[in-house]
């Protein structure tokens, strides 16, 4: 069986160094927010070409502390509305309910699976103060569009750039084509730790100080609390982990556009259709993601022939029980997308092999 994602085999390389680190922690004795965290905040804001990094403890969390830094700072406030599309995992929303604004769903492009810019302008209304762009699959949204329709009405961007470690447009890299992003380091993200962490990346020093003080009870000083916050920290050894990966993400990211170029360029089958690729767009691939009308069976078949696909996602967020009071809304596209993504074995470590024998599979559906 050809493994969707094969964790072990991508973490492999790392095993020794992993175990030097691990025993290094445990010598210094220090546990949580240390030298390594300091270290890869650094690091991973010279790589994202922003001015502040902060370590959280996931990518929920980091959309969470953004939202509320700007509610604390007087940017937004309860029950300003913020635009997300539709099509994405549901932990963009949660993020906006959370923290006491007010989702405003839109339809994405059915070529990039990414919020449509003409449907934000539609939706603009007087109680219109952000907007969430997710870079869903790892292909960025389009920040030139939606920065000038922020422009245009005094409104904050946030990136939701979970999916999207080292993507690069004309205009920047993921995490710096904004007011302020988060990260989660996941462990089957392009950066992935070995257990939960994520990070909020800035040029708003302001809000970074804020967050730096939130994600730690509020707290700049020991037993001093300034502002309600949460606990949530990016933990010591998980930093000392990325910091030895992040070197080679862009590697990583280069192999996963080969395996995309392989496949976009040999799959011939008018039962499947490929993503869009803007050339002119890094796009990193943290999915390959194909749809089809009879996806069960599509799925099936290559299950049938050693290949282990998985679902980005089966159900859209307005049709999730937790959201009952949406699921009387229609968004036509996001419910066709939903419907027919599947998603292809997508990693820096399959083998040609593999990904040939993958593609004649499917040519032979």
């Amino acid at each position: 069986m050809i493994s969707f994602l094969d964790l072990k085999k991508i973490n492999e390389p790392y095993e020794t160094a992993f175990q030097e680190k691990l025993k290094s922690v445990l010598e210094d004795g220090w546990y949580i927010l240390g030298k390594e965290v300091t270290a890869f905040e650094n690091n991973f804001a010279n790589y994202c070409g922003v001015k502040h990094c902060i370590g959280v403890g996931n990518g929920l969390d980091a959309l969470i502390l953004i939202f509320k830094g700007y509610i604390q700072l007087g940017k937004l406030k309860k029950g300003d509305e913020v635009i997300v599309t539709a099509n994405t995992y549901i932990a963009s929303i949660l993020a906006i309910l959370q923290s006491d604004l007010v989702p405003v769903l839109v339809e994405p492009k059915l070529e990039t699976y990414n919020i449509d810019p003409d449907s934000v302008s539609e939706k603009l209304t007087s109680k219109t103060k952000a907007i969430l762009a997710v870079h869903l699959y790892g292909q960025l949204a389009e920040m030139d569009m939606i920065n000038t329709i922020a422009n245009q009405n005094n409104l904050l961007v946030i990136e939701d750039a979970a999916q999207a470690h080292g993507a690069i447009s004309g205009f920047g890299k993921s995490g710096n084509l904004s007011d302020a992003a988060a990260f989660s380091f996941y462990p089957g993200k392009n950066l992935g730790a070995l257990g939960d962490g994520g990070a909020v990346v800035t040029n708003d020093s302001e809000l970074a100080k804020i967050i730096f003080s939130l994600r730690n009870y509020g707290s700049e000083k020991k037993y001093h609390n300034e502002f309600v916050g949460v606990n949530s920290r990016l933990d010591e050894l998980q930093a000392a982990f990325l910091n030895l990966k992040l070197p080679n993400l862009d590697k990583d990211n280069q192999k996963r556009r080969e395996v995309a170029k392989s496949y976009l360029t040999e799959i011939k089958n008018d039962k499947i259709t490929l993503p869009f690729w803007d050339l002119t767009e890094n796009h990193v691939f943290h999915l390959f993601v194909i749809r089809t009308e009879n996806r069960d069976h599509l799925q099936q078949y290559l299950s049938d022939n050693g290949i282990q696909t998985m679902i980005h996602y089966p159900i859209p967020p307005h049709k999730q029980q937790a959201f009952s009071d949406w699921n009387i809304l229609s968004f036509p596209v996001t419910e066709k997308i939903h419907n027919e993504v599947l998603s292809l074995p997508m990693s820096p470590v399959l083998t040609n092999d593999q990904v040939n024998f993958i593609i004649e599979v499917l040519n032979r559906y």
